[in-house]
Protein backbone atom coordinates (compact mmCIF):
# COMPACT_ATOMS: atom_id res chain seq x y z
CA UNK A 1 0.00 0.00 0.00
CA UNK A 2 1.49 3.38 -1.15
CA UNK A 3 1.68 6.08 1.29
CA UNK A 4 -0.60 8.20 0.35
CA UNK A 5 -3.11 5.83 0.60
CA UNK A 6 -1.66 5.35 4.16
CA UNK A 7 -1.49 8.13 5.57
CA UNK A 8 -5.39 9.22 4.94
CA UNK A 9 -6.66 6.55 6.97
CA UNK A 10 -4.25 6.89 9.74
CA UNK A 11 -5.55 10.63 9.73
CA UNK A 12 -8.78 9.97 10.43
CA UNK A 13 -8.34 7.44 12.18
CA UNK A 14 -6.00 9.22 14.54
CA UNK A 15 -9.20 11.88 14.42
CA UNK A 16 -12.04 9.32 15.26
CA UNK A 17 -10.08 8.62 18.35
CA UNK A 18 -9.17 11.98 19.75
CA UNK A 19 -12.88 12.84 18.99
CA UNK A 20 -13.79 9.88 20.97
CA UNK A 21 -11.10 10.81 23.83
CA UNK A 22 -12.58 14.59 23.99
CA UNK A 23 -16.14 13.33 24.05
CA UNK A 24 -14.80 11.21 26.98
CA UNK A 25 -13.21 13.56 28.84
CA UNK A 26 -16.56 15.93 28.24
CA UNK A 27 -18.52 13.62 29.96
CA UNK A 28 -16.29 12.86 32.89
CA UNK A 29 -16.50 16.43 33.42
CA UNK A 30 -20.27 16.98 33.34
CA UNK A 31 -20.23 13.81 35.53
CA UNK A 32 -17.86 14.94 37.98
CA UNK A 33 -16.76 17.95 39.47
CA UNK A 34 -13.31 17.99 37.63
CA UNK A 35 -11.99 20.44 40.53
CA UNK A 36 -12.48 17.85 43.28
CA UNK A 37 -11.19 15.40 40.93
CA UNK A 38 -7.90 16.87 40.48
CA UNK A 39 -8.07 17.76 44.37
CA UNK A 40 -8.51 13.95 45.10
CA UNK A 41 -5.62 13.03 42.83
CA UNK A 42 -3.30 15.57 44.49
CA UNK A 43 -3.94 14.15 48.63
CA UNK A 44 -3.22 10.57 46.49
CA UNK A 45 -0.09 12.09 45.07
CA UNK A 46 0.76 13.22 48.46
CA UNK A 47 -0.35 10.54 50.70
CA UNK A 48 2.32 8.45 47.95
CA UNK A 49 5.21 10.71 50.17
CA UNK A 50 8.49 10.81 47.69
CA UNK A 51 7.12 8.25 44.72
CA UNK A 52 4.15 10.97 44.40
CA UNK A 53 6.65 12.87 42.74
CA UNK A 54 6.92 10.99 39.91
CA UNK A 55 2.86 10.11 40.45
CA UNK A 56 2.63 13.87 39.68
CA UNK A 57 4.08 14.70 36.98
CA UNK A 58 2.55 11.67 35.16
CA UNK A 59 -0.74 13.32 36.26
CA UNK A 60 0.20 16.47 34.57
CA UNK A 61 1.64 15.13 31.70
CA UNK A 62 -1.61 13.29 31.57
CA UNK A 63 -3.83 16.59 32.01
CA UNK A 64 -1.61 18.07 29.24
CA UNK A 65 -2.38 15.89 26.36
CA UNK A 66 -6.39 15.73 27.47
CA UNK A 67 -6.82 19.49 27.36
CA UNK A 68 -7.33 19.20 30.99
CA UNK A 69 -6.65 23.07 32.21
CA UNK A 70 -3.35 22.59 34.52
CA UNK A 71 -4.06 25.64 36.52
CA UNK A 72 -5.34 24.08 39.62
CA UNK A 73 -2.28 21.33 39.58
CA UNK A 74 0.23 23.84 38.86
CA UNK A 75 -0.84 25.45 42.15
CA UNK A 76 -1.26 21.95 43.48
CA UNK A 77 2.97 21.72 43.05
CA UNK A 78 2.85 24.88 45.04
CA UNK A 79 0.44 23.28 47.87
CA UNK A 80 2.76 19.89 47.92
CA UNK A 81 5.86 21.23 47.56
CA UNK A 82 6.59 24.57 48.24
CA UNK A 83 8.01 27.36 45.94
CA UNK A 84 11.24 26.26 44.92
CA UNK A 85 10.26 22.91 44.07
CA UNK A 86 7.06 22.80 43.67
CA UNK A 87 8.35 25.41 40.12
CA UNK A 88 10.84 23.31 39.36
CA UNK A 89 8.15 19.67 39.34
CA UNK A 90 5.54 21.73 37.45
CA UNK A 91 8.16 23.22 34.81
CA UNK A 92 9.07 19.48 34.03
CA UNK A 93 6.17 18.02 34.33
CA UNK A 94 4.58 20.80 31.64
CA UNK A 95 7.37 20.75 29.17
CA UNK A 96 7.35 16.85 29.33
CA UNK A 97 3.52 16.92 28.63
CA UNK A 98 3.97 19.25 26.39
CA UNK A 99 6.65 17.91 24.22
CA UNK A 100 4.48 14.20 24.43
CA UNK A 101 1.33 16.28 22.46
CA UNK A 102 3.85 18.57 20.50
CA UNK A 103 5.14 14.76 18.97
CA UNK A 104 1.21 13.30 18.67
CA UNK A 105 0.78 16.49 16.62
CA UNK A 106 3.51 15.99 14.53
CA UNK A 107 3.47 12.06 13.72
CA UNK A 108 -0.17 11.30 13.68
CA UNK A 109 -1.23 14.90 11.78
CA UNK A 110 1.93 16.45 10.36
CA UNK A 111 1.71 14.61 7.37
CA UNK A 112 -2.14 14.80 6.67
CA UNK A 113 -1.48 18.67 7.02
CA UNK A 114 0.96 18.89 4.63
CA UNK A 115 -0.34 17.08 2.14
CA UNK A 116 -3.10 19.08 2.05
CA UNK A 117 -1.17 21.80 1.95
CA UNK A 118 0.99 20.19 -1.69
CA UNK A 119 -0.56 22.35 -4.16
CA UNK A 120 -0.85 25.68 -1.94
CA UNK A 121 2.59 27.53 -2.07
CA UNK A 122 2.09 30.57 0.24
CA UNK A 123 0.70 28.67 2.93
CA UNK A 124 4.09 26.29 2.97
CA UNK A 125 6.57 29.76 2.28
CA UNK A 126 4.89 31.12 5.50
CA UNK A 127 4.93 28.14 7.11
CA UNK A 128 8.43 27.27 6.25
CA UNK A 129 9.26 31.28 7.64
CA UNK A 130 7.63 30.87 10.87
CA UNK A 131 10.20 27.41 11.27
CA UNK A 132 12.75 29.67 10.74
CA UNK A 133 11.91 31.75 13.43
CA UNK A 134 10.16 29.15 15.55
CA UNK A 135 12.02 29.70 18.86
CA UNK A 136 11.72 33.08 18.72
CA UNK A 137 7.28 32.30 18.11
CA UNK A 138 7.57 29.73 20.42
CA UNK A 139 8.77 31.93 23.47
CA UNK A 140 6.44 34.59 22.98
CA UNK A 141 3.54 32.53 22.41
CA UNK A 142 4.25 31.42 25.91
CA UNK A 143 4.62 34.48 27.15
CA UNK A 144 1.28 35.22 26.34
CA UNK A 145 -1.77 34.30 27.97
CA UNK A 146 -4.26 34.73 24.84
CA UNK A 147 -2.83 31.88 23.70
CA UNK A 148 -4.20 28.04 25.01
CA UNK A 149 -1.56 26.41 26.34
CA UNK A 150 -2.76 23.04 25.69
CA UNK A 151 -4.22 23.52 21.88
CA UNK A 152 -0.34 25.34 21.21
CA UNK A 153 0.90 21.90 22.05
CA UNK A 154 -0.73 20.37 19.04
CA UNK A 155 -0.31 23.12 16.47
CA UNK A 156 3.06 23.21 16.74
CA UNK A 157 3.34 19.53 16.26
CA UNK A 158 1.60 20.41 12.24
CA UNK A 159 4.25 23.36 11.78
CA UNK A 160 8.01 22.96 10.59
CA UNK A 161 9.27 23.98 13.95
CA UNK A 162 11.79 21.94 15.04
CA UNK A 163 11.58 19.98 18.46
CA UNK A 164 14.64 21.77 19.56
CA UNK A 165 13.43 25.22 19.06
CA UNK A 166 10.16 23.66 20.49
CA UNK A 167 11.68 22.88 23.98
CA UNK A 168 13.72 25.82 24.48
CA UNK A 169 11.18 28.48 23.61
CA UNK A 170 8.61 26.58 26.16
CA UNK A 171 10.62 28.06 28.93
CA UNK A 172 8.51 30.76 27.85
CA UNK A 173 6.29 29.35 30.22
CA UNK A 174 8.18 29.83 33.07
CA UNK A 175 6.73 32.95 35.11
CA UNK A 176 3.15 32.38 34.68
CA UNK A 177 3.98 28.55 36.01
CA UNK A 178 5.54 30.16 39.04
CA UNK A 179 3.29 32.90 39.94
CA UNK A 180 0.90 30.06 40.09
CA UNK A 181 3.18 27.65 42.22
CA UNK A 182 3.51 30.75 44.43
CA UNK A 183 -0.03 31.31 45.06
CA UNK A 184 -0.12 27.33 45.89
CA UNK A 185 2.38 27.62 48.11
CA UNK A 186 0.21 31.02 50.02
CA UNK A 187 -3.06 28.82 50.40
CA UNK A 188 -1.34 25.38 51.50
CA UNK A 189 -4.06 23.56 52.05
CA UNK A 190 -4.81 21.49 48.77
CA UNK A 191 -9.10 21.24 49.72
CA UNK A 192 -8.60 25.09 49.09
CA UNK A 193 -7.55 25.06 45.87
CA UNK A 194 -9.49 26.67 43.46
CA UNK A 195 -11.13 28.75 45.82
CA UNK A 196 -11.67 32.92 46.11
CA UNK A 197 -8.42 34.18 48.25
CA UNK A 198 -7.29 36.94 49.13
CA UNK A 199 -3.33 37.84 47.93
CA UNK A 200 -1.08 39.60 49.83
CA UNK A 201 0.80 42.70 47.77
CA UNK A 202 3.45 40.79 46.56
CA UNK A 203 1.60 38.30 45.23
CA UNK A 204 -0.23 41.28 43.31
CA UNK A 205 2.43 42.82 42.03
CA UNK A 206 3.74 39.42 40.53
CA UNK A 207 0.53 38.67 39.31
CA UNK A 208 0.09 42.34 37.43
CA UNK A 209 3.91 41.89 36.23
CA UNK A 210 3.02 38.51 34.60
CA UNK A 211 0.21 40.61 32.95
CA UNK A 212 2.01 42.97 31.54
CA UNK A 213 4.33 40.49 30.33
CA UNK A 214 2.09 38.44 28.72
CA UNK A 215 0.03 41.68 27.01
CA UNK A 216 3.36 42.83 25.29
CA UNK A 217 4.27 39.11 24.45
CA UNK A 218 1.16 38.80 22.54
CA UNK A 219 1.05 42.60 20.75
CA UNK A 220 4.94 41.48 20.02
CA UNK A 221 4.11 37.97 18.54
CA UNK A 222 0.91 39.12 16.49
CA UNK A 223 3.25 41.84 14.70
CA UNK A 224 6.23 39.65 14.35
CA UNK A 225 4.33 36.87 12.91
CA UNK A 226 2.48 39.30 10.48
CA UNK A 227 5.80 40.78 9.22
CA UNK A 228 7.22 37.21 8.70
CA UNK A 229 4.18 35.83 6.57
CA UNK A 230 4.24 39.54 4.48
CA UNK A 231 7.76 38.74 4.29
CA UNK A 232 7.26 34.89 3.01
CA UNK A 233 4.64 35.70 0.82
CA UNK A 234 6.22 38.79 -1.08
CA UNK A 235 9.02 36.37 -1.47
CA UNK A 236 6.57 33.66 -2.94
CA UNK A 237 5.06 35.87 -5.41
CA UNK A 238 8.52 37.61 -6.76
CA UNK A 239 9.41 34.04 -7.25
CA UNK A 240 6.39 32.78 -8.92
CA UNK A 241 6.52 36.35 -11.36
CA UNK A 242 10.48 35.40 -12.13
CA UNK A 243 9.39 31.87 -12.84
CA UNK A 244 6.52 33.06 -15.37
CA UNK A 245 8.24 35.96 -17.32
CA UNK A 246 11.43 33.29 -17.52
CA UNK A 247 8.53 30.83 -19.50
Amino acid sequence: MGRSQWVKPKFWLSMLLGLGLAMGVAILCHYFNLQTLLQSALLWVKNLGSVGIVAFVVIYNLATVLFIPGSLLTMGGGALYGMFWGSVYVVIAATLGATIAFLIGRYYARDWVAKQLQGHSKFQAIDQAVAKEGLRIVLLTRLSPIFPFNLLNYAFGVTCVSLKDYVVGSMGMIPGSVIYVYLGSLVGDIALLGMPQEMNSQAQTAQWLVKIVGFLATVAVSLYITRIAKKALNQTVVSTTSYDSFH
